[in-house]
């Protein structure tokens, strides 16, 4: 009997703590045959203008050798972690992990929440900044939105703390 082929969603902004939670997720969660789909959420004013046919339902997926391009990554007002995108390029190749790009503008919350229906993952992984209660209760927790909010089991995975960022 075979495993059933598993999407997990993965919120990325290519911070130290995202990016902590990329790399938990290609050591600990990714099986052969899974599917990753890398959920970057824009501000909503985020050069809009072309993007008008997106945005309310993202960008199409878009395939990681695709995304890897940097014009691609230009479109779409991304910067990404080149790091980052070559730990998932060998998972990929390794352990046969279908790799995905999906871009949402708007409240980050909301949108991240949104993904995980939109897309029907199994399980959605994410970073936190560690913030403390003050700042947490002034700014809002993303982590703790979607972990209260989210249609599926969600990781929280915390970034490095100190100087080792």
């Amino acid at each position: 009997m075979a495993a059933e082929k598993r999407t997990i969603g993965m919120g990325m902004d290519y911070s130290p703590s995202s990016k902590a939670a990329a790399r938990w997720a290609v050591d600990n969660l990714l099986k052969a045959g899974d599917r990753i789909i890398l959920v970057h959420v824009l501000p909503k004013g985020a050069d809009a203008s072309h993007k008008e046919l997106w945005k309310s339902t993202g960008s199409p997926l878009i395939p990681l050798p695709e995304f890897m391009e940097m014009n691609v990554q230009a479109r779409y007002g991304l910067n990404p972690d080149k790091e980052i995108l070559e730990i998932l390029q060998a998972a990929s190749k390794s352990k046969q992990v279908e790799v995905l790009a999906k871009i949402y503008w708007g409240d980050a919350r909301e949108k991240l929440c949104e993904a995980v229906d939109d897309l029907k993952v199994n399980s959605f992984v994410l970073g936190c900044r560690g913030l403390g209660p003050l700042k947490r209760a002034l700014l809002g927790s993303v982590s703790n939105y979607v972990v209260n909010n989210a249609t599926c089991p969600v990781t929280v995975v915390r970034g490095p703390t100190g100087s080792s960022a």
